[in-house]
């Protein structure tokens, strides 16, 4: 038995042979990933991340006392939208005074940077009205607030529904 071994004949460079291109694709994919991950992260703002814990530990027991305030005046809103118009129709006891303006907070879940502001302007008979800046999509946090801040209602709202949004006033929360 002979020993023979079978060089290559063709004598051409690493760079020109397919496998360690081949090879290569695997690692240069993950280079790039990792830049796109990178990119991401610093551009988002995730909006999910504080460091006031205790302010925001008290703004919770201040918060609940309007809860309370409005179970105790009985009101209760409903929230309805159209484009960008946004109306209120906020009823309670017998004998509540409503203010000329109320506002109208908004937030997101997940995207502070959302997150908005709605002053609204009195119709009279309980009716009120203001404009959203932006399209609105989704699932929204929203909170109504008189501008002495004695009283709040709160609830979630899916903004594409075409139902309006109930918010009332509940003595255990």
């Amino acid at each position: 038995m002979s020993n023979t071994m079978t060089l290559r004949s063709d004598n051409q460079p690493w760079y020109k042979q397919r496998w360690p291109w081949l090879l290569m694709v695997g690692p240069g994919l993950v280079v790039v990933a990792g830049v796109i991950t990178v990119w991401l992260a610093v551009i988002s703002n995730d909006g999910l991340v504080t460091d006031d814990y205790y302010k925001q530990g008290l703004a919770v027991n201040q918060a609940l006392e309007r809860d309370h305030r409005a179970f105790s005046l009985g009101l209760q809103a409903d929230v309805m939208r159209a484009g960008s118009g946004v109306r209120l129709l906020i009823r309670g006891n017998d004998g509540v005074v409503l203010p000329s303006a109320i506002d109208l907070k908004l937030a997101h879940p997940t995207r502070a940077g959302q997150d908005q502001i709605v002053a609204m302007g009195s119709e009279g008979q309980g009716f009120y009205s203001g404009k959203i800046a932006g399209e609105m999509t989704g699932r929204w946090l929203v909170s109504i607030e008189d501008p002495a801040g004695q009283w709040r209602l709160h609830g979630e709202w899916q903004a594409d529904s075409v139902e309006p949004l109930r918010l009332t006033a509940q003595a255990g929360k």
